[in-house]
């Protein structure tokens, strides 16, 4: 089935969003390259296939279900207790700052391309902050989409975390990743 003009629901039961981190620093070697993945979230993709720019996107994630999926690299493997710490750290008042800052909010503000090539355009607020990304994307014709996009932690005010006196420190980059199968179209032509 092919991705046709719609509105489509998006969320955990179609679609994964996830968040990767590297490693920098002296002690770079000990730490962990992680996979986070956001498990409460939701949003809504509106699709005009003939023209991208009446195109849409917005999701909202909920920052208290950001889980530790992977750990890669490190001297010892990621332990339970190391995910939980590091969701613990994850809700700290210097990194997301989850009980006064419940959401990530994303809301294109252009759209180009089209369904097995895209570029969108948007807002992206973290921490009361707001500042443009741009999520670049694949589709296969059918309803699997994939993208990516590189957001600076710094931008939106989180100190990317450090451990040893800094000789073991996330890298200030992330890179954000979804992969939608079998979208749900609410609205439109089946």
């Amino acid at each position: 089935m092919t991705l046709t003009d719609g509105t489509y629901r998006l969320g955990p039961s179609t679609a994964r969003l996830l968040i990767k981190t590297g490693r920098a620093g002296l002690g770079r070697r000990v730490g962990h390259d992680l996979t986070i993945e956001a498990t409460r979230w939701s949003g809504e993709a509106v699709v005009v296939v003939g023209d991208p720019d009446k195109s849409s996107v917005s999701v909202t994630v909920e920052t208290g279900s950001l889980e530790v999926r992977e750990g890669v690299g490190g001297l010892k493997p990621l332990t339970d207790a190391d995910r939980a710490e590091i969701k613990r750290t994850l809700g700290d008042k210097a990194l997301l700052h989850t009980a006064e800052h419940s959401t990530i909010t994303f809301r294109s503000t252009r759209i180009t391309g089209t369904p097995q090539s895209f570029e969108i355009t948007g807002d992206l607020t973290i921490k009361g902050r707001t500042h443009p990304v741009t999520v670049n994307g694949k589709g296969n014709g059918n309803r699997l989409l994939r993208g990516w996009a590189t957001v600076t932690q710094s931008t939106w005010g989180i100190k990317p975390y450090s451990a040893f006196l800094g000789a073991l420190r996330l890298a200030d980059e992330v890179r954000v990743e979804f992969e939608a199968v079998g979208l749900e179209l609410v609205d439109g032509p089946g």
